[in-house]
């Protein structure tokens, strides 16, 4: 059995017929998807998905290209939105310098109010960075000083050195479709020494589908092809490997009972 650790069901094509959607995952033995809360406006659709779908459960937060238009989202407007027994995570929050929809000191912000509600709420933080990784760290590393943070990194796409400070911090790393591309042979290099007690994995669907789907819009179902893929590079049975990353999301989203 797998988690999905990380897609959008409330983002088209999906929510169109997301009957069909979670009925193909759960035959490619799909055992529970976490849809990611993006921004605020959408989060009571999130609300709708988790109450239909006994194996679907979800986070809130905002996404750090919206952080600019959900500046009044702050540690406490957070904290009342996962009081919700579904509501297992916070994020995805934040930092994406390479597009920068929104300015540097407006995404820091928003990042800092959802890593004072993670740890409040004791609820694992949904970290996205890109181009960002020095800040990244530095900020994830100063807040698990002063009290314990959990953390998940998703879809992971950095340096091997990155990975490692990150593991030094206790962060789960989160592999998607991307590196099952061709061209993502050190980003397999690295998820071959990552160790498989760390790892989880995800499609960030609709979007990064894995080959041989790549190009396609991209659906929970298709996470199979991602395991598959590590669990070739790990050296280990498909079975194992999807055991174990289903073990680590367990680990890591307590919330679940």
């Amino acid at each position: 059995m797998i988690v999905d650790s990380h897609c959008h069901l409330d983002f088209e094509p999906m929510s169109l017929d997301l009957d069909s959607y979670v009925a193909r995952a759960k035959l490619e033995g799909i055992e529970l998807m976490l849809t990611i809360s993006t921004e605020n406006k959408s989060f009571d659709k999130i609300i709708k998905i988790v109450d239909k779908y006994e194996n679907v459960y979800g986070t809130y937060g905002i996404h750090p290209h919206e952080s600019k238009l959900n500046q009044e989202i702050k540690c406490e407007q957070i904290l009342n939105r996962v009081n919700n027994k579904k509501i297992i995570g916070i994020g995805e929050t934040g930092l994406d310098f390479f597009y920068n929809h929104s300015e540097k000191n407006i995404q820091i912000k928003s990042f800092l109010e959802h890593i004072e509600a993670s740890q409040k709420a004791n609820l694992p933080i949904i970290v996205h960075t890109r181009s960002a990784e020095q800040e990244t760290f530095k900020i994830l590393y100063e807040a698990k000083k002063y009290k314990d943070l959990k953390i998940l990194i998703h879809c992971f796409t950095g340096s091997y050195e990155f990975a490692k400070k990150l593991l030094d911090l206790g962060a789960y790393i989160s592999a998607s479709g991307v590196v099952t591309f061709k061209k993502s042979k050190d980003l397999s290099e690295t998820f071959k020494q990552i160790p498989s007690q760390s790892i989880l994995v995800e499609t960030d669907s609709p979007y990064l589908a894995p080959e041989p789907y790549r190009g396609k819009s991209n659906e929970p179902s298709f996470i199979v092809h991602t395991v598959k893929y590590l669990a070739k590079i790990k050296n280990m049975s498909y079975e194992k490997f999807a055991s174990i990353t289903t073990t680590n999301f367990y680990n890591l989203f307590k919330k679940i009972k």
